[in-house]
């Protein structure tokens, strides 16, 4: 998106910081709701936290953001997949890694990405437990509290930190083969591989450039398009896994530093 684009569609940074007060607001939420002890005893439980802890933070995120950009939609369910109609969207996570959240653990995030015509223009992810807030606006770059992010300058594989994850429970059985096997392919091909959710907070590793790529067998959208804009603003590559221009409707995805890109995609290749 040239500049021209983003200032004819109002993509500024008054709208970036509404934005980013709306998701830290729903982060002081969430944090004053998290334990480091395990909240739930069985399934039913889990699911229970998990919805308390959305319906604790959504309603205000999204009148918030709604009022912030006029005119925008909102994405209701945040497992959905494959492309959007045309206009603005707004693509919410409202406690990303949220069954990290309800299990004790510190893996998790508020994320918000505007969407235009099937392309992320702005996002913001918050670490409430960090502080630590990451923010893109197409064309304009990508930061850490204020700080310019860059991916990594590595370009050899075996000296790579790479990562994958499930996008959500319950993925069909076709999908958990393909994500053993891309493992092992990574395990051989790059020096260590890393598995685990969220993967928004995957991909703010490989924009800040402390990994080198994340992958993933999925088009659900919320876990992806954050990290998307983040990782495409610091300088990385964003593709599916045969390396055409990643968009809400590819099945697969892929997020690389340059200088392994090339690499991560053909250790994947065999994996079909």
């Amino acid at each position: 998106m040239t500049r021209s684009e983003i200032e004819a569609a109002g993509i500024d940074e008054v709208l970036l910081g509404r934005v980013r007060t709306a998701v830290e607001a729903a982060g002081a939420v969430l944090r004053d709701r998290y334990t480091t002890h395990a909240r739930a005893r069985n399934l039913t439980e889990i699911f229970e936290e998990l919805q308390a802890n959305d319906n604790a933070v959504l309603p205000d995120l999204e009148r918030r953001l709604l009022d912030a950009r006029p005119g925008s939609q909102w994405v209701d369910d945040e497992l959905a997949t494959g492309t959007l109609p045309d206009g603005e969207w707004w693509i919410v996570d409202p406690a990303e890694g949220n069954i990290n959240h309800v299990h004790g653990m510190p893996e998790w995030a508020v994320t918000a990405t505007l969407m235009r015509d099937n392309r992320p223009v702005l996002t913001v992810v918050h670490l409430p437990l960090t502080g630590d807030t990451y923010t893109a606006i197409a064309g304009h770059g990508a930061a850490r509290n204020g700080e310019t992010l860059r991916v990594s300058a590595k370009t050899g594989l075996d000296a790579g930190l790479v990562a994958t994850s499930q996008a959500q429970p319950d993925e069909d059985q076709e999908t958990y083969r393909r994500i053993g096997e891309s493992v092992s392919a990574l395990l051989t091909a790059g020096l260590v591989v890393r598995v685990s959710v969220p993967a928004t907070l995957q991909l703010v590793n490989v924009a800040a450039g402390r990994m080198e790529a994340f992958w993933q067998y999925s088009e659900v959208r919320s876990g992806l398009v954050s990290g998307a804009l983040l990782v495409t603003e610091a300088g990385g590559l964003v593709t599916d896994l045969r390396g055409e221009p990643w968009t809400p409707g590819h099945r697969d995805f892929l997020a690389a530093a340059p200088g392994v890109h090339r690499a991560v995609s053909e250790a994947l290749a065999p994996v079909k």
